[in-house]
């Protein structure tokens, strides 16, 4: 899968990131891990899971993030958690920002632990 551009208003040069080590999206967790081998479709999903079939094909397409709604979905689904789910994305979102603001956070001065 190619790699999105950015959503900020401020910029359009696309994110590029070393595929090899790339943050892994839970949407590719999800088409890789659990649909394909159940050989699900979006829409199969997503009439199963009582969502808008487009909701499914964005995020497999890691278009567009995990929800609270659907990852409670999900979890009753396939018999995970919605925490599982929602710390994929949270990896996934912690791991782009890194990437991207890295100078601008090495530049912080830690406080002294005694404070």
């Amino acid at each position: 899968m190619g790699r999105k551009m950015s959503k900020s208003s401020t910029t359009t040069r696309p994110v590029r990131l070393d595929p090899a080590t790339a943050p892994v999206h839970p949407g590719e967790i999800l088409r890789e891990e659990y649909m394909e081998p159940l050989g699900l479709t979006p829409y199969a999903l997503a009439k199963r899971l009582h969502v808008p079939r487009t909701r499914i094909e964005r995020l497999v397409r890691e278009e567009t993030a995990m929800t609270p709604d659907t990852a409670l979905r999900l979890a009753r689904c396939f018999a995970t958690t919605p925490e599982f789910w929602l710390a994929l994305q949270a990896r996934h979102d912690i791991d782009v920002v890194r990437r991207a603001g890295e100078s601008a956070f090495a530049s912080i001065e830690p406080l002294d632990a005694k404070v």
